[in-house]
């Protein structure tokens, strides 16, 4: 923020700004020292001017990753989940580092030790997709803290290379999964799990968008039910089968409020009861996500029209619902031969 005082027959400027060293000049006009005190601050902003070394030296990368996570984190969708990622990365030694040394090589050297590094749990290495979605939050953070903050740094991840092969996933349920999943889970604790699973087939829903119903969203009479809010932001109604009016039924008490949870577990519960049942069941290689891609399927082996399942699942593009395309081969495999008359009609 600029001052402006006169003093012996000058104008003496002083431009302040946090993460900046101070500026201050004298001139004859006012006029010449107010259009000094604007270049500056647009040199500021443009980050033309070099920061403040002295500030960056006294902030560590885990100062700003903590300040992010309790002031920031808590008013996002997912902040659990998010949290859970701050906090396994506060454990690195990269953290300790000062936002002045602070360099896009750290990241890469950080980049590669996670590489090599089996995930939660599991003894497969991390891929650099999940790699990518862990970034993702320090990225934001580090744009917030020049923006919101005003600390005069550059976002070292914006120079990280992470090559990221997008391998999407047509995983779908092979031949006796769902019963080998569904008697696994009577050995479980958490009977919400079957309900979880069969509601998930019924209406193609994600995961936080099923643990997000509460009864005020159903509509019994009318078999639909409205999605407040979606992963891209837009809210929707879908249509509901029997099946899954039937299973939401069956968990609504009578004394149920309207803002009672459908399916009161947190994302992170399931999550684990997941990898557990799983497990039990001998299955490899199938996340809960599957399960909308198999539900997205079965629409389309029904015979539903892409704008019709987009209504359902909530895709806004065309391209976004062509990876499903495949499901529906058979059914043009056979409108293509057409039907059979026993005896060709060449002779």
């Amino acid at each position: 923020m600029a001052t402006l005082r006169k003093r012996n027959g000058r104008w003496q400027v002083q431009v302040r700004r946090q993460g900046f060293p101070i500026q201050s000049r004298s001139f004859r006009s006012k006029a010449d020292a107010n259009e000094w005190a604007r270049l500056i601050e647009r040199q500021q902003d443009r980050q033309e001017l070099g920061p403040d070394r002295k500030a960056l030296k006294s902030i560590t990368l885990a100062h700003l990753v903590a300040r992010y996570r309790d002031e920031i984190v808590p008013q996002k969708r997912g902040s659990a989940v998010e949290t859970i990622l701050l906090n396994r990365f506060l454990r690195y030694p990269i953290c300790q580092k000062t936002l002045n040394d602070l360099t896009t090589a750290d990241f890469a050297a950080y980049r590669d030790q996670r590489l090599k590094e089996p995930k939660h749990r599991s003894d497969k290495p991390v891929t650099p997709k999940s790699l990518k979605r862990e970034l993702s939050p320090l990225s934001h953070m580090f744009r917030h803290a020049v923006v919101e903050w005003e600390i005069p740094l550059r976002n070292p991840l914006d120079g990280l290379k992470l090559r990221v092969v997008d391998n999407k996933r047509e995983r779908r349920l092979l031949v006796g999964e769902l019963d080998r999943l569904l008697e696994s889970t009577k050995k479980g604790r958490n009977k919400l799990v079957a309900p979880i699973i069969l509601f998930a087939l019924e209406t193609a829903m994600r995961r936080g968008e099923i643990l997000t119903i509460q009864f005020r969203h159903v509509d019994f009479g009318r078999l639909s039910l409205v999605i407040p809010e979606s992963k891209s932001g837009y809210s929707r109604v879908i249509p509901l089968t029997r099946r899954a009016v039937a299973i939401l039924e069956a968990l609504r008490l009578e004394d149920a409020k309207p803002t009672d949870l459908a399916f009161p577990i947190t994302p992170i519960a399931l999550r684990l009861q997941w990898d557990r049942l799983t497990a039990r069941a001998g299955i490899d290689g199938l996340n809960f996500h599957d399960l909308r891609h198999e539900a997205i399927s079965r629409l389309f082996e029904l015979g539903l029209t892409v704008p019709e399942v987009a209504s359902i699942s909530g895709h806004r593009t065309l391209a976004q619902l062509m990876r499903y395309s495949h499901a529906n081969q058979e059914t043009v495999r056979t409108k293509l031969q057409g039907p059979e008359t026993g005896e060709s009609s060449h002779h």
